[in-house]
Order: structure tokens, then C-alpha cells, then sequence
């Protein structure tokens, strides 16, 4: 499926840039390498790519930032953020940035590889292929313009944020656990030593629920999360 796709790596320490640059060449994709952000925004306003996958230090701008401006710009290019850093007020302050997955270093490339195909596929499914709006009771999310509202009041949400009412509203009335929604949303194996998908579900109930007499967004006891209309916790 890569052999058409390109993908933009921004990484300064020229090592770990030739090992991704080369690891992933291998794989079939076509891939620059750049070293900072001010090359890496000339070459997303003048190229089209696939995937960006950048890291958090670089010498010339702060990579959350970056990414910040890239998701602005270019809201339907996924973005993979590298770092050293791994705790989850790290992964939150990423994913709020607008990544759409995180790896820490060090990792194996066929960890980044996995990860590519995973996010190229989700896009690519969520691309014109099906309805623009999905909707459950008093919610609709434009996908196309990647809006929300509740009984037509505008809600703004971050990136992830999105992608995880997205899920819920894909799959409404049923139990999510934990680890499926870290593994189809965040597209990574639950760590228990985390709660990171704790604080996204209170991030969102802040918004979906929180000024709407009917609340939506339930916990299931020892179980998990649940999109439910009329929800009665046994």
C-alpha cells in the first residue's frame, strides 16, 4: 500500500533522520528528510505529503507549535510526533498539539511502520468514501469540515478529541473498554500505569455533556465508556 505515499520527516539529529529516512525508503515509501521547521513549512506549503512525522525538539521552534501550524493549515495530513519523552501530561500536551499518534524514542521501525499504515488507512476510509455527517442523538459531526454540535450549539474540540467522540458515535450503545479505545483511537496498547484516556473522557464530557440537561457520555463501572441515551449504571 506505501508505494505511493510520501512522507515528511523532520528530525535534527542527522543519525536518527538517515536511519528513518532509510529505514523507511526500504519499506517502499518516499520520504524527505529535513532538519528544522522553517524547511519543514517550506516544503508542506510547496509539496504535497502524505504523513509528517516529526519531532518534538527541534532547534529552531518547539515541535508541539509545529505541529500546531501544520494541523491549521493542513487538517488532513497525519502527523506522528518522536520524542525522549513519554509520561502522559507528555502524550496529552502531543496529541492536543493535533498528532494523531506519538512514538518515544527509542522504538523500532517497524513500530513506525505499523503506525504509518494504521493512520494512512483510517484516512483513507474517512475520505469521501461514506456520508460527511454521522450523528447520534442530540449530536452531529461534520467530518468534511470537522465540526460539532449539540442541538445545533457549536462545540470545539481538539484533534483528539474529535477522533474520540468520532469513535463513540461509530459505535453508540455499547461498551468501550480502555484499551480499545487507546488501541483505535490512539492507535497504541493501553498502559494501566496511565490515564490519559481518563483525561480525554473528562476533556470531552466537559464539552458534550457538561451544559446539556441529558448526559450522553457514561462510565461503566470497571468496564469502561459508553454513548447511551437513556443509560441506568446496575
Amino acid at each position: 500500500m506505501n508505494q505511493h505515499y510520501k512522507i515528511l520527516v523532520i528530525e535534527d539529529d542527522n543519525r536518527v533522520a538517515s536511519l528513518l529516512q532509510r529505514g523507511l525508503t526500504e519499506s517502499g515509501f518516499d520520504v524527505l528528510a529535513v532538519h528544522n521547521a522553517t524547511n519543514a513549512l517550506f516544503e508542506i506549503n510547496n509539496n504535497k505529503y502524505d504523513v509528517v512525522i516529526t519531532d518534538i525538539m527541534l532547534p529552531d521552534a518547539n515541535g508541539l507549535e509545529l505541529c500546531r501550524k501544520i494541523r491549521n493549515l493542513y487538517p488532513q495530513v497525519p502527523i506522528i510526533m518522536l520524542t525522549a519523552l513519554g509520561n502522559t501530561d507528555d502524550k496529552v500536551e502531543g496529541f492536543d498539539a493535533g498528532a494523531d499518534d506519538y512514538l518515544v524514542k527509542p522504538f523500532e521501525i517497524r513500530e513506525l511502520i505499523a503506525r504509518i499504515k494504521t493512520i494512512l488507512k483510517r484516512y483513507e476510509h474517512f475520505s469521501g468514501k461514506e456520508t460527511d455527517i454521522i450523528s447520534y442523538a442530540e449530536i452531529e459531526m461534520n467530518l468534511k469540515t470537522k465540526t460539532v454540535k449539540r442541538k445545533n450549539i457549536p462545540i470545539k474540540l481538539t484533534p483528539k478529541e474529535f477522533g474520540l467522540l468520532e469513535y463513540f458515535l461509530r459505535n453508540p450503545e455499547r461498551v468501550l473498554s480502555r484499551n480499545e479505545i487507546s488501541e483505535k483511537v490512539w492507535n497504541i496498547s493501553y498502559d494501566t500505569g496511565t490515564n490519559f484516556i481518563d483525561v480525554y473522557m473528562n476533556y470531552l464530557r466537559n464539552k458534550i455533556d457538561k451544559n446539556f440537561e441529558h448526559k450522553l457520555l457514561h462510565t461503566v463501572s470497571g468496564m469502561g465508556f459508553i454513548l447511551k441515551k437513556d443509560f441506568y449504571d446496575h
